[in-house]
């Protein structure tokens, strides 16, 4: 009875969470910075309501959010801030004639909508564009007279000026900061995937909730690195000649990839050995050593952007030693024991060994990236091979039009949210303009703004911001009306600029909840308001909510189950690329990287899990049985997890794996993944699931037959390192993950079967 209250208050929760990470405090102090030098000298001057446009101005600009160094920074903002300044001369332009502006502003979205196909940058100046259109049209468009048009115009351009000023004004006293950034990120990410190991390690029972935080943390990780490489090619190319400082971070930056590779073994090794009695013997000390790794990652993350920090080791050299002690223990006690020493014994000595090696050689690559971090720190030069240099080139023009034009058919995802935003946006203008609603604007706002490419991103989306704005409506009413001292309103609005700006990153909800109120405040700082304003926020916010639901469920909707399956076939295929490589490595030598597959895998397994998230957030009569397509993600990324442990074990061995039925094995699991892929995409049917136990049962038997053999030399007195304790020590965990892996194909296969089963009964 007590749960059935617990459960909306839960979920309310849950919509205001803070993710991982710190409160943007600089960015909160530089939006201060923005808002408050137009709006006091507006209050000098006697012209409050004019410095509104300055205003938007600075903060649309401000509002610019664009990764990579200060040069494609200040790019970004320069065009935002004419942009910007133009479509405050357009809404003038067409102001006041109904179907003028009706038909300019279907044409504005439309363009917009085709923003995202040039990049992040593109996409962030192009909201800002749409916002200040939609605000232009109704509140400051008057084209009373030139002069005023163009006065207007002018307190907007010095808005965004201002804006580019307060971003960028030191950008030549701090010209690495955006990589020291990135590469910072990466660390962190990476720290954070090693807190989750050590939950792991210590509640090994609660398996379920632990995957829903580590399968998105390594998603983390991936864009982080993909992000750090993306800012590190940017500031490369722009440098003339080889710079030491850029290679240092480039060796930071792809050391991570390999940090998190046994990041993942480690997991897994962990996962083997949770009900072993030696791995709950040694687990005191193995927490210790995640504690303490995880720790050195955090340091290094921090001491990167910044040369007053350093890195502390000591602490976890210790924990290593107290492990590899504990470890040897444990060791002589087997094997001096009267009582013959059990295979099962043998395995969980040799899994604890595991654990112990890929610890030491994550500290050892801590150590190393750290002297780098001192070294990058001092500026000392260092003798790294430096990579070819290009200079950067303007983007052709081709590369302008073709995306552009290859999207504008119907079959395109992006040309259908371009039309449905351009439908919706006119859609609201107009109800606003017929219904003589004052504050209508907002309708079009919110619309614009939650309206997404999906239904998923949009139902999220809209909750948030109509959730926010309710809540934070509710709190500005009761400012304005408890509150009628300006100077305290005045601090009242700083404060919440200044804190929801902070949380932005961390939770868009709670930034919603203490902008509106801020908002709010500022209409009635800039303008006559009251606290009607806060209830026209609420009840425009709902309506613009409702708009952009009804348009993303009604108006050329591409649901995600259409789509799933090429993304589902792509991300089999890239994993059956990177089993091939790996057991390549394995049978014949292979010398050549893997780095290309495991990062083109780990990039593609993210994508899925993506897509899973945007069809689970769709109408349950749409999104069909989900169950299958939950499992399917599920055991992709256990198999990938198994592949990557498999690559690091192999980093161990001296030369190539000497096994027959290895071979056999992979080619039958390549075979099996080949299927499923064909059978998701290309609707080929799919072949009964071979016995993949019978393909381990030699290698099962051959590492059986040696623990028997080194049982035998324990007899006689022999626990000195023979050939055979060393083939154990290299068989042991390949026919681990070999039998992992043939368990995840065989669910992976099972759920294909499901979902087959499905679409044929319910004809999807």
């Amino acid at each position: 009875m007590s749960s059935q209250p617990q459960q909306p208050l839960s979920w309310l929760w849950q919509q205001f969470q803070l993710k991982p990470g710190k409160p943007d405090i600089a960015a909160s102090l530089q939006t201060l910075v923005l808002v408050l030098v137009p709006i006091g000298i507006g209050a000098i001057l006697g012209h409050p309501a004019a410095s509104a446009i300055a205003v938007m101005g600075a903060w649309m600009v401000g509002l610019v959010n664009v990764e990579g160094v200060y040069r494609q920074r200040a790019t970004a903002k320069i065009t935002a801030a004419i942009a910007i300044t133009a479509m405050l001369l357009l809404a003038n332009l067409v102001h006041g004639i109904l179907w003028l502006s009706a038909l300019t502003t279907f044409g504005v979205m439309f363009i917009a909508g085709f923003a995202s196909l040039y990049g992040q940058a593109a996409a962030s100046i192009s909201l800002g564009v749409s916002i200040m259109f939609i605000v232009a049209l109704a509140k400051f468009a008057t084209f009373a007279n030139l002069s005023a048009v163009l006065e207007q115009c002018a307190l907007c351009l010095a808005g965004g000026i201002w804006a580019i000023v307060v971003s960028l004004g030191l950008w030549v006293l701090r010209p690495y900061a955006p990589v020291l950034e990135s590469v910072a990120n990466c660390y962190q990410a990476l720290s954070q995937l090693v807190i989750l190991t050590g939950e792991r390690a210590a509640n090994p029972e609660d398996l379920q909730e632990w995957t829903n935080r580590f399968l998105p943390a390594q998603d983390n990780f991936t864009q982080a690195l993909t992000g750090a490489r993306s800012v590190w090619s940017a500031v490369w190319t722009s440098q003339r000649t080889a710079n030491v400082r850029g290679n240092q971070l480039l060796v930071l930056i792809e050391d991570t990839p390999q940090i998190a590779s046994a990041i993942v073994a480690l997991v897994e090794q962990l996962s083997i050995s949770s009900n072993h009695l030696l791995f709950q013997q040694s687990q005191p000390e193995i927490q210790q050593a995640i504690e303490q790794l995880a720790g050195a990652l955090q340091q290094m993350s921090k001491a990167i952007p910044k040369a007053n920090v350093s890195v502390h080791l000591e602490d976890l050299n210790r924990a290593i030693e107290a492990l590899e002690y504990r470890r040897q223990t444990i060791r002589d006690r087997l094997h001096n024991q009267t009582v013959a020493v059990q295979p099962e014994e043998y395995t969980e000595l040799i899994s604890l060994g595991k654990i112990d090696a890929i610890l030491k050689r994550l500290t050892e690559q801590v150590y190393a990236d750290a002297k780098l971090i001192a070294s990058l720190q001092k500026g000392d030069a260092r003798s790294i091979v430096r990579p070819v240099n290009t200079r950067p080139r303007l983007p052709a023009l081709s590369s302008i039009v073709e995306p552009l034009r290859d999207n504008l058919t119907f079959d395109s995802v992006l040309c259908r949210h371009a039309l449905r935003l351009a439908i919706i946006a006119t859609s609201a203008e107009l109800i606003a303009s017929i219904l003589h609603i004052s504050t209508g604007y907002w309708i079009t706002l919110t619309a614009v703004v939650a309206l997404k490419p999906n239904y998923g991103g949009t139902s999220q989306s809209t909750l948030q911001r109509v959730l926010g704005t309710i809540i934070g409506g509710i709190i500005g009413i009761a400012i304005v009306m408890l509150i009628h001292n300006s100077w305290v309103i005045t601090g009242c609005l700083l404060l919440l600029i200044f804190t929801a700006v902070a949380v932005q990153s961390l939770s868009y909800s709670l930034f919603v909840t203490l902008l509106t109120p801020a908002i709010i405040l500022l209409l009635n700082v800039t303008s006559n308001g009251g606290w009607q304003i806060g209830v026209m926020r609420i009840v425009d916010s709902l309506a613009g909510g409702l708009l952009a639901l009804l348009g993303s469920y009604l108006l050329f909707p591409r649901w995600e189950r259409q789509q799933l399956p090429a993304q589902l076939e792509k991300t089999i295929r890239a994993n059956i690329a990177y089993f091939e490589r790996v057991m390549a490595d394995y049978i014949d030598s292979n010398q050549d990287s893997i780095a290309k597959e495991r990062s083109q895998t780990a990039l593609e397994n993210a994508n899925a899990a993506a897509a899973a998230q945007r069809l689970f957030s769709e109408p349950r009569h749409i999104q069909g049985d989900v169950e299958p397509i939950a499992t399917l993600i599920l055991y992709l990324r256990a198999f990938f997890n198994s592949i990557v442990t498999l690559a690091e074990h192999r980093r161990e061995l001296n030369a190539e794996y000497q096994c027959q039925e290895l071979k056999q094995f992979a080619n039958t699991i390549v075979g099996v993944m080949e299927n499923l892929a064909d059978a998701l995409q290309q609707q080929q049917p799919l072949r009964p699931l071979p016995d993949l136990d019978s393909y381990l049962a030699a290698i099962r038997d051959r590492v059986e037959e040696l623990h028997s053999q080194r049982a035998s030399e324990l007899a006689s007195a022999l626990s000195k390192a023979t050939p055979t304790l060393q083939a154990i020590r290299e068989g042991t965990p390949i026919f681990t993950q070999l039998d992992r892996i043939a368990w995840e194909v065989a669910s992976l296969h099972s759920a294909i079967v499901r979902l087959q089963e499905f679409r044929v009964q319910h004809h999807f």
